[in-house]
């Protein structure tokens, strides 16, 4: 899922929409129209594994690889891992996201000095342009471009949708709502995985048809960015006080607004206090939060998803799956996804944060390591017989499931919970970039690690699940249904290790009347 980033002001807002207990049409309506920027991120996910199999994609872009697959059988029977190793396909789709990291440092600056809505605006054409430039590409450095402009469109995406749907949910639904983003993913995904599916038969311009088709989520974001309202936070830190009133009585659903105005005032006046927000990140008091963002960060992606949805038809493909069955396995898992991201949607806000994660680290260990052992034991086989794929695939929805439930939406959930007002844009940005590098690091690794490590690229992964687990169960505090404003107090200083550094004298304080 996409980072939080840029701005300030959550906690003013929730506790506003907190009072009047009221959860308005207009609030739900913003927050899924906001929210469909996942489906751009998500489709992009699924589509860059379905379109680098399609024969046609492959003869006009990389040839070489054309080759191995279609004309010299033979040589790849002998590695069937090696088969779609090279950097030129690595690049195309990791190149989404090395831009995105650049990207998301102007972005941080949009989302606080110019709103979140326009930030939204900026990545929505850019999504656009993105995806003009690549189904239209007639060669490689035109279809890299593409990826690039699509790449900062999620920079900016990144920065400003999570951001916005925090700072108008309310506490006790904020879990949910936050995980309407991911959803979003999910949904996005399985998206790609049809739309792949059906130009692959499409001869010779189906590749076109798959990479053009992500102007539909484009169109609907940018369509939503443009009708939606900023966020009263927003519009009240940048001086907008009449129309910042005006979005926050709609939300929440009465005229009898003017504490929550105090509040959202009071909040901006001590966030503008703090000059050098990237230096007071630093401090030892905000280490708890940084280092847990950028870890969670860090072990989403070691989870092996990534390699796995990325590559998802191309991973079918060098198993052993013949015929439709790359594709329709791909279609599988991405339905595994978004129904079990439900369950999170669900779950997160009455279970908790830590439960769902701990789960699905015993259940994500347990599917890569009989992944691993299955394919171990037919490595020397070309195709794979019907029974073992039956329950590779099995295996990999097992994986897939615990995934969408739990690192999928909470990796991202719990670092937009964990910053101090003052710091969560400079939190947020570090959080955002530290999730693209690492996604950038897989997506231009897999392949290559898929042929040197074959099966056992599984059980790699499964030993960091081990330890992102362990993490979870000794550093990770729980933040279900703790106002944001009082983590620090009902969280940080009561954890056995992070208490050590937090220090009341060094912690801004909001006091508002």
């Amino acid at each position: 899922m996409l980072g939080r980033g840029g701005g300030y002001g959550v906690e003013a807002l929730e506790v506003a929409l907190d009072k009047e207990a009221k959860i308005t049409p207009i609030l739900i309506v913003s927050c899924i129209m906001v929210a469909t920027a996942g489906l751009m991120f998500g489709y992009d996910v699924g589509n860059s594994g379905g379109v680098t199999s399609m024969d046609d994609f492959l003869e006009k872009f990389f040839h070489s690889v054309y080759i191995r697959k279609v004309i010299h059988e033979q040589e790849h029977k002998k590695n069937k891992y090696c088969l779609f190793n090279t950097q030129t396909i690595q690049l195309f789709t990791s190149s989404l996201y090395l831009a995105g990291i650049m990207a998301t440092f102007f972005a941080s600056y949009t989302t606080r000095y110019l709103g979140r809505r326009l930030t939204m605006v900026v990545a929505g054409f850019f999504f656009i342009i993105g995806v003009i430039f690549g189904a239209a590409a007639s060669n490689l450095a035109m279809l890299i471009t593409g990826r690039i402009l699509l790449g900062c469109g999620v920079g900016f995406a990144n920065q400003a949708v999570p951001l916005f749907l925090s700072e108008i949910a309310p506490t006790k639904i904020r879990g949910g709502l936050n995980i309407l983003f991911q959803l979003n993913v999910t949904i996005g995904i399985l998206f790609a995985d049809l739309v792949n599916y059906g130009s692959s038969k499409i001869h010779p311009w189906g590749w076109r048809l798959s990479l053009g088709a992500a102007g539909i989520p484009a169109f609907l974001f940018t369509l939503g960015a443009l009708v939606v309202d900023d966020t009263p936070t927003s519009l009240i830190e940048r001086g907008y006080f009449d129309e910042g009133k005006a979005v926050l009585k709609k939300l929440c659903g009465t005229d009898n607004i003017e504490s929550e105005l105090k509040e959202i005032m009071e909040a901006a006046r001590v966030a503008h206090q703090v000059k050098h927000p990237f230096r007071e990140l630093l401090q030892r008091h905000n280490r708890p939060p940084l280092v847990i963002a950028i870890l969670l960060q860090i072990f989403q992606q070691l989870t092996g998803i990534n390699a796995i949805m990325f590559y998802a038809t191309v991973l079918f493909i060098s198993l052993g799956f013949t015929s439709d069955a790359p594709f329709y396995s791909a279609v599988l898992l991405g339905s595994v996804n978004v129904l079990s991201t439900l369950v999170s949607v669900y779950a997160v806000d009455r279970v908790g944060r830590r439960l769902l994660l701990l789960e699905a680290g015993v259940q994500m260990f347990i599917a890569l390591i009989l992944i691993s052992v299955l394919l171990g034991l037919r490595a020397n086989d070309h195709n794979i017989s019907l029974v073992y794929a039956m329950l590779v695939i099995l295996l990999l929805c097992t994986f897939v499931s615990s995934f969408a439930w739990s690192w999928g939406p909470l990796g991202w959930l719990i670092p937009s919970e964990a910053f101090q007002l003052e710091t969560r844009s400079a939190g947020q940005s570090v959080t955002v970039c530290v999730n693209l590098i690492f996604t950038f690091l897989i997506a231009q690794a897999s392949l290559s690690m898929l042929c040197w490590l074959k099966y056992g690229i599984f059980a790699f992964f499964a030993g960091w699940v081990v330890v992102m687990t362990i993490f979870v169960y000794f550093f990770l505090p729980e933040t279900e249904n703790v106002p944001i404003e009082e983590i620090s107090e009902k969280v940080w200083k009561k954890h056995w290790f992070w208490k050590r550094f937090i220090d009341d004298e060094r912690i801004p304080k909001t006091n508002v009347g």
